[in-house]
């Protein structure tokens, strides 16, 4: 089958009419538009025959047009740019070794072009460039897919998620919360497990197909289907005519800086398919209510969290080492720096903030919504404390520090303005940095030492742009972190905050309490 058509004879502005085949001369090369086809088989044909006459030619060729028809025989990948990111879907991998290779692949292809999946902030901060990395579970044909052989693979999935939040967290981007892209079940309404929970009574039943039972359910705060922690989407369409492929999107993950971090957290996914496929999880569902926005912004209780999900996983036959993680955690939440006062180390390290969508704002001709991002949150780590002695102060005010599991050591998070924005969610609150962080000495009065810790520059200035590299983003949160600059001497004792959705987080944005 071969297609010959005198180039000359074409304009180079010329559009075949629909169902011809179009060849034009461009940039020293050959634009072809291919035209609908019914055939797989067919398109591939025609594709043959172009990349023939354009090797005969020994000119490039650009292929446009309509693309083939649906067929288990054909595998595609598409490049597409998006705001800030270039978005790459690559095709199913059918086993792990395949997977690796696509993944590295694409990590090689885009350092080829010096494209990277990791930014840093003015400040130093490392953040991804907020490109998602998600997971699609699925079968090469609807048939074999086991989201739909076994409708209760997805329960399993979604009460594991709901009772261990470091999956939805610890692999996500800076944008997380209610309003998110991915927001999870239990974050937009206080009845949502009480809705649920009667969901998985009726796919238990199998009274309907799971798609059905759960789509009103897998929603973000305005309804939206797509923009859920876990989409389905193209599990099934109840349209006539509708595609029913049966596969699963998990949305929550963004992609790491390196190809290894991405195929370590496939593989965590993959294990807990193959878990729940022999042992289906039947837990209750935790309700987390302020917990969630509480204890698990903070990097120790997140990591908590995640170490039993890969003592669960050992237990089912799958045996991970935490040290593979370490590096997303790590990057999620790095060390910001640390110090030792009279015997009692403090350790200061990145947590993370949920960002709140703003009310609508109408502009000429659009209606935006803007996000506050104005607020920050760190986690203060001290070992070494004396019970009835000592306590830590941040601009005066007592940190309500817990203990964890290691004897002496405690954890509380800071939640603090960093700016203030014209339009944010409280916007006549001043920002509260820099951070002070006092331990305070009830025997003597006093302080004993601290640091200070900057959000920006030390000196109040602008950063100007962006760091070059890994080496200047860290020298630059190493200026932040100030060993010194506490409460000199005597200071009044540290007063708690009240605040009773926070019980583990000091919130500097409200009034202490007097005494």
């Amino acid at each position: 089958m071969g297609y010959r058509l005198p180039l000359d004879s074409l304009p180079a502005n010329s559009r075949a009419p629909r169902g011809a085949l179009c060849i034009e001369p461009r940039d020293g090369g050959l634009h072809v538009f291919l035209p609908p086809l019914k055939r797989a088989a067919d398109y591939l044909e025609l594709l043959r025959a172009v990349e023939a006459t354009a090797r005969a030619l020994g000119r490039p060729v650009v292929i446009e047009g309509y693309l083939p028809r649906r067929d288990p025989m054909l595998q595609h990948f598409t490049v597409t740019p998006d705001p800030g990111v270039i978005e790459v879907n690559v095709h199913p991998a059918a086993d792990w070794r395949q997977l690796v290779e696509l993944v590295t692949a694409v990590y090689e292809e885009a350092r080829a072009c010096r494209l990277s999946a990791e930014k840093f902030l003015p400040n130093g901060r490392p953040v991804g460039t907020g490109g998602g990395s998600h997971i699609v579970l699925g079968g090469p044909r609807p048939k074999d897919s086991p989201l739909l052989r076994r409708p209760d693979l997805l329960r399993s999935m979604i009460a594991y998620w709901i009772n261990h939040p470091s999956l939805s967290y610890l692999f996500s981007g800076l944008f997380i919360g209610p309003t998110s892209q991915h927001p999870r079940v239990d974050e937009a309404r206080d009845d949502a497990l009480n809705e649920l929970e009667l969901a998985f009574e009726q796919i238990d039943g199998a009274r309907a197909p799971v798609e059905r039972i759960l789509r009103h359910l897998l929603v973000d705060a305005t309804g939206n289907t797509h923009r859920a922690e876990f989409c389905i989407d193209k599990l099934y369409g109840d349209a006539p005519g509708a595609e029913r492929p049966g596969l699963l999107e998990l949305r929550a993950f963004e992609m790491p800086p390196h190809p290894r971090m991405a195929l370590a957290l496939q593989l965590l996914v993959r294990a807990l398919v193959a878990r729940f496929w022999h042992a289906p999880y039947d837990a209750p569902m935790t309700r987390w209510g302020a917990r969630l926005h509480d204890e698990f912004m903070l990097p120790h209780f997140l990591w908590r969290d995640f170490e039993t999900v890969l003592d669960d996983l050992a237990r089912a036959g799958f045996g991970f080492e935490p040290g593979w993680f370490v590096p997303h955690l790590e990057f999620r939440c790095p060390l910001l720096g640390s110090t030792v006062v009279d015997g009692v180390a403090l350790e200061l390290r990145q947590a993370l903030e949920p960002w709140h969508v703003l009310a609508e704002d109408a502009t000429s001709g659009a209606t935006a919504r803007p996000v506050d991002s104005s607020l920050e949150r760190v986690e203060l780590r001290a070992r070494g404390l004396t019970a009835g002695r000592h306590h830590v102060a941040c601009n005066g005010r007592a940190l309500p520090l817990r203990a964890t599991d290691t004897p002496g050591e405690s954890v509380a998070g800071v939640k603090f303005t960093v700016w203030q924005p014209h339009d944010g969610l409280h916007p006549t609150i001043a920002p509260q940095a820099p951070l002070t962080f006092d331990l305070y000495d009830s025997w003597s009065g006093r302080s004993l030492g601290g640091f200070t810790y900057h959000a920006g520059r030390p000196d109040g200035g602008l950063y100007q742009g962006y760091p070059v590299n890994a080496r200047e983003a860290e020298a630059l949160r190493g200026m932040r972190f100030v060993p010194h600059g506490h409460s000199p001497g005597a200071m009044a004792e540290p007063l708690p905050v009240p605040g009773r959705e926070l019980a583990v987080t000091l919130d500097l944005r409200r009034k202490p309490t007097a005494t």
